[in-house]
């Protein structure tokens, strides 16, 4: 697995403990920084993971500002990305199980870096249930075509 990390100002430090949780768990990542902690506009950093993730280029994607909610937003806006807002370990299970997120989303200034490890190990060790499932996902992703 090769996963696409990136946060704006405010997610900084968690994407450095993320970082670290991803080369514990000797997983491939790519990191799109910011490499400063000065201020940064979360759509520049949450599109270019998008993409990658849409192109195949990586095969899921981490975002991190201050609440979760701009990453979020912006990687929405790219077709065929479903990013999942998560600060809990049972909804990083069910996003992946339910609806095969390819993005997670993360908040800073919402939670630690203790729980952020254990919704990220969560998240990438659970796999997309399909059944059921795979036809409400492919019914959310209709949606973009019209």
């Amino acid at each position: 697995m090769k996963v696409a990390i990136s946060s704006d100002h405010g997610g900084n430090n968690l994407r450095k403990e993320i970082t670290n949780l991803l080369t514990e768990l000797d997983i491939e990542y790519i990191d799109y920084g910011p490499d400063a902690d000065t201020s940064v506009d979360y759509p520049d950093y949450a599109v270019p993971v998008a993409n990658d993730v849409v192109a195949g280029k990586v095969d899921r994607g981490i975002l991190i500002c201050g609440t979760g909610i701009g990453m979020s937003i912006s990687a929405n806006k790219v077709k065929g990305i479903r990013c999942a807002l998560v600060h809990d370990v049972f909804s990083a299970k069910a996003t992946r199980g339910h609806n095969d997120s390819n993005i997670l989303a993360m908040g800073e200034r919402v939670i630690g870096p203790g729980l952020a490890r254990e919704i990220v190990s969560t998240w990438l060790e659970t796999e997309f249930e399909g059944g059921r499932h795979e036809r409400r996902i492919n019914k959310m992703m209709e949606l973009e075509k019209n």
